[in-house]
């Protein structure tokens, strides 16, 4: 036996631990112990500061909710700001451009004829504040609801409804002072486009196309109170193109309120479409550029040789309609026809050319016969 060879190693013999046995689904699990519940212990108070604290966060939360809510509409006494704001000062601008269209049929002029102009113009100014105080009165509820016009005074709560009142018989008393003081019975175009005006707020501006078209009129009345006082004789063609070119702004205004905020802040626009109120622009327009030249040729008080001068106002008339449909129709404006007109810059300068044609063709000396 050579005992120099390596014996084969041992065997290893590894304990396999045997194997669970399955868990019984079918057995009732064991009880468990629930121990019986502790009475409620007295809530302790919160300190004298905690309290302050929590008090004075509630408080300053309902101040600035009914701040929101009211928009500082509890205020005593409104600012003189928000007076002239109520008045709208920007839109009188409007008289000034309408009523001295009367001197137009006057030649020559004279310092009577333009102080009862100016006298015209203060009379209406009176009216068309009044009538734009009882309008937002009227319309305090709806304008709320407009993006834009919740912003006015009476609107937006800086002025309450008893100021408001104030105002309008401050305005009707100094109205009644204006009529007084000047020629009798002169004044009754003012006083008719108070009757207009007043039936527009109670009912009337809810009717679609009788609201574009009393707005109108309102203009041709301005019109004629300047043609009365200073005892011209106003032209048919004059009157019309007037109307039709301040009907064409009234129907571009509602087109405009139709875009930007929809039917339902005007009862009238239910009448309106957008395709129609189109149609209804550029139809108006054409009746104004075609009675202004027929105004020009028939009863405009023009100066001998002056012709060549109406003719080229004629194409600054219609660019300025053109531009005036492009603002409206193309770049979505037309919203206040006052701040279109008077802040583009073409349609300021196409203006001052055609005012400045008209000058010429209206001063320039007479021919002798």
């Amino acid at each position: 036996m050579d005992i120099t060879r390596s014996s084969p190693a041992p065997v290893r013999v590894v304990a396999v631990p045997p194997e669970p046995e399955p868990a019984d689904l079918t057995a009732l699990p064991e009880p468990i112990a629930v121990e019986p519940l502790q009475p409620l212990q007295p809530l302790q108070p919160l300190p004298a500061t905690a309290t302050t604290a929590t008090t004075s966060a509630i408080t300053t939360t309902a101040t600035t909710s009914a701040t929101a809510t009211d928009v500082r509409g509890r205020r005593g006494r409104p600012r003189p700001r928000d007076l002239l704001a109520l008045l709208r000062p920007g839109q009188w601008v409007k008289n000034l451009a309408v009523v001295p269209l009367a001197l137009l049929d006057t030649h020559p002029w004279g310092a009577a004829a333009f102080l009862r102009t100016g006298w015209a113009v203060l009379g209406f100014t009176l009216a068309s504040a009044l009538v734009y105080v009882v309008n937002d009165l009227a319309d305090r509820e709806r304008d709320r609801l407009h993006p834009v016009k919740r912003h006015r005074p009476i609107a937006s709560g800086r002025v309450s409804t008893l100021a408001a009142f104030v105002l309008t018989g401050a305005l009707a008393l100094a109205l009644t002072g204006w009529a007084v003081a000047g020629p009798a019975w002169q004044w009754w175009p003012t006083a008719l486009y108070l009757a207009l005006s007043l039936a527009y707020s109670q009912g009337l501006k809810h009717v679609p196309l009788v609201d574009a078209f009393i707005v109108a009129t309102g203009f041709v009345l301005r019109l004629v109170q300047g043609a009365l006082l200073i005892g011209a004789q106003m032209s048919e063609w004059l009157a019309l193109c007037v109307f039709s070119l301040c009907l064409m702004l009234a129907l571009g205004k509602r087109r405009h309120e139709m875009t930007a905020a929809g039917r339902a802040h005007r009862p009238a626009l239910r009448g309106y479409t957008l395709a129609f109120l189109d149609h209804l622009v550029v139809l108006v327009a054409v009746l104004t550029a075609v009675s202004y030249v027929l105004y020009l040729r028939d009863d405009a008080s023009l100066a001998a040789g002056a012709s060549l001068v109406t003719l080229l106002s004629a194409p600054c008339a219609v660019f300025g309609l053109a531009r005036y449909l492009q603002l409206l129709l193309v770049e979505e404006g037309g919203g206040n026809p006052v701040h279109v007109l008077f802040r583009d810059r073409a349609t300021l300068v196409n203006a001052a050319l055609w005012a400045v044609l008209v000058a010429l063709a209206l001063l320039l000396p007479q021919s002798p016969a």
